[in-house]
Formats: structure tokens, sequence, C-alpha cells
């Protein structure tokens, strides 16, 4: 679930009748949402605007670090397959995890803070990893739909 506005992406999913069609993929795919993606993965967000698909046990805010002229860019170490990993973390309007269950498996972090993180099937960013120059989020992404799922 790409980048966007996830006010209107929310208020989309709805209109179109795909929502089920999401949830229903997620119950046998691996779903990354990626900054407003993160958003409507969340199990709550700050915002009654956005229905999120409660795919991952977090709550996140909206905008958290800011608006479009506080983006920023950071090098960022990842946890991905055992081993670690840089890359580049391009923060725009990014939303914050503020809150998240124990199951929540925290891939890498700024500040302290969840910024990348898996949950069962699903991964989630507050960051853009198509912007980071490399494909290391995208690959690891993939190897968890290569993984049997038991139904």
């Amino acid at each position: 679930i790409p980048g966007g506005e996830s006010t209107t992406m929310s208020k989309l999913l709805d209109e179109s009748g795909l929502r089920q069609a999401v949830l229903d993929f997620a119950k046998q795919r691996s779903i990354l949402g990626t900054c407003a993606g993160m958003i409507l993965m969340a199990k709550d967000a700050d915002d009654d605007k956005v229905n999120p698909l409660r795919l991952i046990d977090m709550k996140v805010s909206r905008n958290a670090y800011g608006r479009q002229v506080d983006s920023f860019t950071t090098n960022l170490e990842m946890s991905l397959n055992g081993s670690t990993v840089s890359t580049k973390g391009v923060f725009i309007r990014a939303p914050r995890i503020i809150s998240f269950g124990q199951d929540l498996e925290i891939l890498a972090k700024v500040n302290d803070e969840p910024v990348l993180v898996k949950q069962g099937l699903h991964m989630a960013s507050s960051f853009h990893p198509e912007l980071s120059g490399n494909n290391n989020v995208h690959r690891y992404f993939l190897s968890l739909n290569r993984k049997p799922v038991s139904t």
C-alpha cells in the first residue's frame, strides 16, 4: 500500500469496495504499507477520518514528524533476516508509531522509535524505502511471500 493521503485512501477503499478484497488477500499474502500505507495497516490511527485495515497491532499518528517542509533523510540500520543492513530513510510527512502490541517485530528505529516493523505476514514503514537507492526492504518483503502459509 503506497504513500499518499491516508484519509482519501481510506475513503476510496470503502467507496470502491476494495476494503474486503484487501482484507481477504491479507489472510494469505504479505502486504507492505509505506507512509500512508502504514497508517492504513494499523489497528488504530489518531484521526477519525481514517478507517484502518487493522492488519498490524499498532496505533499511529499521521504527519507526526511534521509538515512537508520538515521532511528529512537519515541513515538507518535495519535488522533483516538476522543481518544488519544499512539504508537511507526518506521521511515525508511521515507517520509515527505511538503504541504497539508485544508481537510487533521492530526492524528499524529512528531516535529509538520504530520506523520499520513486521507482524506476521505484514510489514509497514514510516519512511519511503523506494527512495533509498537500494531494494533491501523490498527484497526482504518479497521473501515473506516465499514462506508457506498455513490456513
